[in-house]
């Protein structure tokens, strides 16, 4: 891989997203936007950064657990180094981009099965928390009950599916009497489900679980905040599943980062709650850049100093 490409990537996004947040301070009226922003005050936005920071340090000592269980440790500044950097390709669709961390794993002799079912073990996780902050508000909020539901048995089916020994052996048999490359490509996939499944015994679920609740609420209590701070308070319950069902909806979206599909139903939802159109376009772009983009930011500094 080229040493530049990952930070072209992140340099292109950011440049899109400019154009699309741009493109809606002008929709929602420009200088309302800014007074909005003005008035929102520096407190406010230095606390929604500590907030999506302590999001990325409780997910950074999950990452670090399922490293442990999958036998593959690493030391915590190397590893914090690498799991941040892996923040720079964020805005990947599905987050596929952060999956850059087994590239800089792989020095410190950590197997890329590990990793990549560590990965996939951070995004199950953060998709159930995000699920169960979104039930906050599903008795008020009709229309998202089939999306939430039916994310959650998609995750119900992938992890009963994974448990499933006699089906993944068999299919690692009928891949391995094979040649072709995608045969020795499903042979490494089987390897990294079984590696998977130690992160979701019952013990390592609930405790993905847990630091995935408490991260993602953190965040959601910064928005709920900054709603305050722009003069259009919302329940904290409210607050927490308009959040939390604009991720679920980016997420499910596999649009880069969910550029797009959180931003419109985030808007959507503060308007439908009585928003005038220039606070939903700024509270929206605020919590987006102090938590999506502060976090690109943060894993560029950390994959530019990568060898």
């Amino acid at each position: 891989m080229p040493p530049n490409l990952p930070l072209r990537a992140v340099l292109w996004s950011v440049m899109l997203a400019a154009l699309g947040y741009l493109g809606l301070s002008l929709w929602a009226g420009w200088r309302d936007v800014v007074a909005a922003v003005v008035q929102v005050g520096p407190t406010v936005l230095i606390g929604l950064l500590a907030l999506s920071l302590s999001n990325y340090l409780l997910r950074f000592l999950r990452w670090t657990r399922y490293l442990d269980l999958l036998d593959a440790p690493v030391a915590w500044r190397i590893n914090l180094a690498v799991y941040f950097s892996g923040f720079a390709l964020t805005t990947s669709p599905g987050k596929l981009g952060e999956m850059l961390r087994s590239v800089l794993l792989k020095p410190h002799d950590v197997p890329a099965a590990a990793s990549l079912a560590a990965f996939f073990a951070e995004r199950a996780s953060d998709l159930l928390a995000i699920l169960v902050l979104a039930a906050f508000g599903l008795w008020a909020y009709a229309p998202a009950r089939p999306v939430v539901g039916l994310a959650l048995a998609a995750v119900a089916a992938a992890l009963l599916l994974v448990q499933w020994t006699a089906m993944i052996a068999g299919i690692d048999r009928w891949a391995l009497a094979r040649p072709q490359k995608w045969a020795r490509f499903l042979v490494r996939l089987c390897e990294i489900v079984l590696h998977f499944r130690r992160c979701f015994s019952l013990p390592a679920m609930a405790m993905g679980l847990a630091l995935g609740v408490i991260a993602w609420f953190a965040e959601g209590f910064g928005f709920w905040w900054l709603l305050a701070a722009l003069g259009h308070p919302l329940p904290l319950t409210t607050a927490i599943f308009i959040y939390a069902f604009a991720m679920l909806v980016g997420g499910l979206s596999f649009l880069p980062g969910g550029l797009g599909s959180s931003e419109a139903v985030m808007i959507g939802l503060l308007a439908w709650h009585g928003f005038p159109e220039a606070a939903a376009v700024t509270a929206t772009l605020i919590c987006r850049l102090a938590t999506l983009w502060f976090a690109v930011g943060l894993g560029a500094v950390f994959l530019a100093r990568q060898r």
